[in-house]
C-alpha cells in the first residue's frame, strides 16, 4: 500500500529525532558521540580539515556530500539550508558570507533544531538563525535568499515538486541552488512503500533524469549535475541497514537487493539558477 505524505513525514521526523538524541547510528552517519568515526565520515563527504577547524567536535553530518564547498557564496549574501540538521553546513555557510550575511536553517524536527542551536552557540557565530518548518511550505519571504543549499534531505520529501517550487519562490532573481542528494535507478515499488527505507534516504530517492526535470519544471535554468558518486555495495549497505550499515530501512531489504542495486544508487551535487 502506498504510504501517505503524513505517514512518511512522521516516520522521517521520528527517525532523525532518535538519531540525534540517542547513542546509536543515524542514517548514513556514525552514532552521536563517536567523534573519531564521525570525523572520518565527515571527511569522506568532502569536508576538508581547513573547513572543519573550529567546528564543534560533537557535530555530526547526516548528509551525502558537501554542498557548501561548491557554492560560490559572497560576503553579505543570504543563504538558506533546507533540512539543516545539526548545523554543520549552516556554520560553514555563515563563515563564507561573513557577519554582514545571514544563514538561515530550516528543519521540521525539534530535536535537530535544538542540537543545531547548541552547535551554533559553540561556534560563536552570530549570523545564523534556525527556523522550524517544512520544505514544502517554507516560512521564508519571497525573493529573500541568494543561495539555497541542501544535503541529502530533498529525497526524504514525498512532495518534491512543491519543494522546488518553494525554492524558486524564495530565491532572488539570479539566485542559485547547490544540492547534494541521492538518486536511484528503477527502485522497486515495495522499497518505495517501506517507511524505513524512506527514512534511510533510499525509498524516496528518484531517477536522476526525473530529478533534473523537476528542477527545470519549477522554473530553474542552467540545471546540471556537477559531481556524482556512484555507490558501491558498502555504501548501499549503509542506506539499507544490511551488514555493517547504519541501521536505516532494515525492513524488507535483502542482501539480494543490496547486490542488485549496487551501482544504481548515487550521490549527486546539482546546481541550478533562478533566471535574473
Amino acid at each position: 500500500m502506498q504510504k501517505s505524505s503524513k505517514e512518511i513525514k512522521q516516520t522521517v521526523r521520528e527517525h532523525y529525532a532518535a538519531a540525534i538524541t540517542t547513542p546509536r547510528r543515524g542514517c548514513c552517519a556514525p552514532a552521536q558521540g563517536e567523534n573519531e568515526a564521525s570525523q572520518a565520515y565527515t571527511k569522506s563527504l568532502g569536508y576538508t580539515e581547513t573547513e572543519m577547524e573550529g567546528v564543534p567536535t560533537t557535530i555530526t553530518s547526516f548528509g551525502c556530500g558537501n554542498p557548501v564547498n561548491m557554492a560560490e557564496m559572497k560576503p553579505g549574501q543570504v543563504v538558506l539550508d533546507l533540512g539543516s540538521g545539526a548545523g554543520l553546513d549552516l556554520i560553514l555557510a555563515a563563515r563564507k558570507i561573513g557577519p554582514t550575511g545571514k544563514a538561515i536553517g530550516l528543519d521540521m524536527t525539534p530535536e535537530m533544531i535544538e542540537a543545531a542551536n547548541r552547535n551554533i552557540a559553540a561556534s560563536g557565530l552570530k549570523n545564523i538563525e534556525v527556523r522550524k518548518g517544512e520544505m514544502e511550505k517554507m516560512p521564508i519571504a519571497n525573493e529573500l535568499v541568494d543561495w539555497i543549499i541542501s544535503n541529502c534531505v530533498i529525497n526524504l520529501s514525498p512532495e518534491k515538486k512543491e519543494v522546488f517550487s518553494e525554492a524558486f519562490r524564495v530565491l532572488k532573481p539570479g539566485g542559485r541552488m547547490m544540492i547534494s542528494d541521492i538518486v536511484t535507478n528503477n527502485l522497486p515499488t515495495r522499497l518505495r512503500n517501506n517507511l524505513m527505507t524512506w527514512a534511510g534516504c533510499l525509498g524516496g530517492a528518484i531517477e536522476e533524469t526525473e530529478y533534473i526535470q523537476m528542477v527545470q519544471d519549477a522554473g530553474f535554468e542552467d540545471v546540471k549535475v556537477v559531481d556524482k558518486l556512484v555507490y558501491d555495495s558498502d555504501s548501499i549497505c549503509g542506506l539499507t541497514g544490511e551488514g555493517s550499515g547504519c541501521g536505516c530501512g532494515k525492513n524488507e531489504v535483502s542482501q539480494d537487493d543490496v547486490s542488485e542495486y549496487t551501482g544504481k544508487v548515487a550521490s549527486i551535487k546539482l546546481s541550478a539558477k533562478k533566471p535574473s
